[in-house]
């Protein structure tokens, strides 16, 4: 009877500590989780309470339509993470002939600077729209 009872006790105690040790990982490791989603839920308010755009002007001239839209935020913005529609229809392809201050080529839109996009339209459209990254937006009418 001495040994039986301690082997058991000890067998039961093992496991124990061994399932105790897999709950305790479990559970650090899902409140870790918890606390970053936290914290990029922070970081991501924040950038969008900063950011801001502004359609400083919209031209159509001879089938071409021009926009220009200011960040008027304090957050850089990503020109492929901006959107651009024309009476509500979603524009593909107009980041090719897109400049940030004159400059081609680039993704960096930085405070104070202004995104000109171009595009070209057989007909006269109503409105446009640009919508930023961060879920920022501004619509202005065609003139």
């Amino acid at each position: 009877m001495g040994f039986s009872v301690s082997g058991s006790a000890a067998i039961v105690f093992a496991g124990m500590f061994i399932g105790f040790g897999m709950f305790y990982a479990a559970t650090a490791n899902s409140s870790e989780a918890v606390s970053d989603a936290r914290e990029d839920r922070i970081d991501d308010a924040l950038a969008e309470k900063n950011s801001d755009i502004e359609i400083k002007s919209v031209e159509y001239t001879n089938d071409r339509l021009t926009v220009l839209v200011n960040n008027t935020g304090a957050t850089p913005l990503s020109v492929n993470d901006t959107d651009f529609l024309v009476n509500n229809t979603y524009e593909t392809d107009w980041e090719r002939n897109a400049t940030v201050d004159g400059s081609g080529g680039t993704d960096l839109w930085l405070p104070e600077e202004q995104l000109n996009i171009t595009v070209y339209r057989d007909t006269l459209p109503a409105r446009v729209k640009v919508v930023a990254g961060q879920g920022v937006a501004d619509t202005a009418e065609v003139s």
